[in-house]
């Protein structure tokens, strides 16, 4: 029987592998969420990126309920993309795309 750990592991493992082969190393990656927009998870996941020097372009949508988060970073290895998808998704109520 999986629990819900390896089958992260197991989507991580082929994401990895995705990244891999979809593009070279160290290269630019583009992160997207969703976040609502008077959430303070904003914030929070800008500073995740705080120590690198990232683009960041954000968009509200119509009614301004929500907010999208566009962010482009150099990276030097698909498992540092990874880490950091690991870092946000401890954030509730955001959806990475």
């Amino acid at each position: 029987m999986l629990n819900a750990n390896d089958n992260k592991e197991e989507f991580y493992s082929r994401f990895f592998d995705q990244l891999s082969q979809s593009q070279s190393w160290p290269g630019i990656y583009l992160f997207k969420f969703i976040v609502k927009s008077e959430s303070d998870n904003l914030i929070k996941l800008k500073s995740i990126f705080s120590e690198k020097k990232a683009f960041f372009y954000e968009k509200k949508s119509s009614k301004k309920n929500f907010t999208s988060l566009s962010i482009k970073v150099n990276l030097n290895s698909p498992k540092e993309v990874i880490e950091i998808y690991k870092v946000c998704s401890k954030l509730k109520g955001i959806i990475a795309l």
